[in-house]
């Protein structure tokens, strides 16, 4: 069996950044991680991280793969490649989970599991997604160029879209079945340019051509959507830790220092918030880190 003091369930830039304050404070940390970063498809694309301070046009990979090297120079920090799973309240207040074949048993834990994206069923889609498609303006919205930027609607959280990407290029709303703007909507869409087309895609081609199924077809630079998320791991819902319903999906519900409703279970990154990027992941792991630190002390 292997002991610890913390235990970072996720290795991606919350868990990361969660694992390096408690390796800072001398103390004994295990890290899992499952090898499913939520970027990843941008690294199979070629494609680079943005809006990360001093990171900006950097493979998302390599930003992670440079945090890992440097995580594990501290030598209290220990490393698993595999799933948790099995986890639960231990003897004496600690918990314990299963890892790559081992019982582990922790003091605290940290959960950075993110997320898993299902994507509108539009043929074409997910073959583009982080290439050229994506839900985050903030990360992707600036290269293309303040071209055509086409938004897939899938629920009326599709009006967050068609108000912010007029900032980034000329907009247009594919409503696609997913929903009726209301007029108040619609006046919104009106004054911030944002063009609506109601007519069901067909398909998308090209790189990020929709067809329509009247037969046209409309380029654009790229495409936002709005995935369903699913958190990535059970082990919140194993633990009891409170859910939230967020507008794309639950995630896991944490205090200003991202303590859960299980005492001594933190969570950060995408699994415990409704929306986030590289730059809030890492800010909120910080924060967990920190957290579980001083809750080992008072």
């Amino acid at each position: 069996m292997l002991e610890t003091d913390f235990a970072v369930i996720g290795g991606s830039y919350a868990g990361l950044s969660a694992a390096l304050q408690l390796a800072r404070a001398r103390r004994k940390v295990l890290v899992v991680d499952a090898g499913q970063r939520r970027n990843r498809f941008v690294d199979e694309a070629g494609g680079t991280s943005h809006g990360f301070l001093s990171r900006d046009g950097q493979a998302p990979g390599a930003i992670a793969a440079e945090a890992r090297q440097q995580l594990l120079r501290y030598p209290t920090v220990q490393w698993i490649d595999g799933t948790a799973e099995d986890a639960a309240l231990a003897e004496a207040g600690r918990f314990a989970f299963r890892a790559g074949g081992r019982s582990v048993h922790a003091g605290r834990l940290i959960l950075a599991t993110g997320v898993r994206d299902e994507l509108p069923a539009v043929p074409g889609l997910q073959e583009r997604w982080g290439r050229s498609v994506f839900h985050c303006p903030y990360c992707h919205g600036y290269e293309l160029d303040a071209g055509a930027i086409g938004i897939i609607a899938s629920g009326a959280v599709a009006q967050h879209h068609a108000t912010m990407l007029p900032d980034w290029g000329q907009a247009t709303l594919f409503l696609n079945g997913a929903y009726q703007p209301t007029e108040e909507e619609l006046a919104t869409f009106a004054r911030r340019g944002t063009r609506v087309e109601a007519m069901p895609i067909a398909r998308i081609t090209g790189v990020a051509e929709v067809v329509l199924t009247d037969g046209r077809t409309l380029a654009m630079n790229g495409l936002f959507a709005q995935p369903r998320t699913h958190l990535a791991s059970p082990v919140a819902e194993q633990l009891g830790c409170a859910l939230t319903q967020g507008p794309t999906g639950a995630f896991i519900q944490v205090d200003a220092m991202q303590q859960t409703s299980v005492p001594n279970v933190f969570a950060c990154g995408d699994a415990a918030r409704a929306a986030g990027n590289v730059a809030i992941a890492v800010a909120e792991g910080a924060m967990a880190g920190v957290a579980a630190h001083r809750a080992s002390m008072f």
